[in-house]
């Protein structure tokens, strides 16, 4: 049974019966992120799930990128349809985990965050995870970005006066521990930030890069473009934004990268 807080947004898919598109957000931006996209999409015949996670049924104690995937694949299996998927930041890494399982009709990674075998050393993408590195005695709890951080980390391609509202408007505290394993895929050799790259039954994946992005940077996106393009079972497609950065999905130009997403997903869900 699915659980109380995305129950319904399920049964309504269903009801519906459209190819459901399920979107998956990153740390320190709420689920409202999507809100835009879900219209787009609706308007195009899909129907759209925005889950926020963790949620009342995932207390930040339990947030691990394993139990995230565990509760994706939980909405998923509860839909009549396999739905396309859009993942952003840490979202777009649990994307691409769930196409590795066949779960996903046609995936879309939005400035994904790495994982191992596509770790490359970002000082840029250190210094905007630095919140959740600062503190690791404290990996249970929840960290939540300052303006100034999240100026860095998110809105540095954007005005200062955007990326305020930006911040007012979609900046949520994020758990620990998912930023933590992402951060050091390349370091832990038991880190759960691992694709099976190579699975069959992956499906379509298109990767969105932001050419100023700091939290993944073009030679994180472009690494896992390289690690996804070996998969000869299913299209694998790169797009460079070359001038934004990682509030993509929400700043005034997240309708050129919801336009992309879109595409891709039309030619193949």
């Amino acid at each position: 049974m699915a659980g109380p807080s995305w129950a319904s947004a399920v049964e309504r898919a269903n009801a519906e019966g459209k190819q459901p598109v399920l979107f998956v957000h990153g740390p320190w931006l709420s689920a409202r992120a999507w809100a835009p996209w879900a219209a787009l999409f609706e308007k195009a015949g899909y129907a759209s799930l925005q889950p926020a996670w963790p949620d009342g049924d995932d207390l930040a104690a339990r947030a691990t990128l394993g139990a995230a995937r565990r509760r994706f694949t939980r909405i998923v299996e509860a839909l009549n349809n396999r739905p396309a998927i859009v993942g952003h930041s840490l979202g777009a890494l649990i994307a691409q985990m769930l196409a590795a399982e066949g779960l996903s009709a046609a995936t879309v990674a939005v400035a994904p965050a790495p994982f191992r075998g596509a770790a490359p050393l970002s000082l840029p993408a250190l210094r905007a995870a630095w919140p959740a590195l600062a503190a690791p005695a404290d990996a249970r709890g929840w960290v939540r970005l300052s303006a100034a951080q999240f100026r860095y980390a998110f809105a540095n391609a954007v005005s200062p006066a955007e990326g305020e509202a930006l911040f007012e408007t979609y900046a949520a505290p994020a758990p620990r521990r998912p930023v933590l394993q992402a951060a050091t895929a390349g370091l832990d050799p038991w880190t759960e930030a691992r694709v099976d790259v190579l699975a069959p039954c992956r499906g379509p994946l298109l990767i969105v890069a932001g050419g100023q992005d700091h939290s993944a940077p073009p030679a994180v996106t472009q690494a896992v473009y390289d690690r996804q393009k070996r998969n000869r079972a299913a299209a694998s497609e790169f797009v460079l934004m070359s001038d934004r950065g990682h509030s993509l999905i929400v700043d005034a130009g997240w309708r050129e990268v919801a336009d992309a997403a879109l595409g891709f997903i039309q030619r193949f869900a």
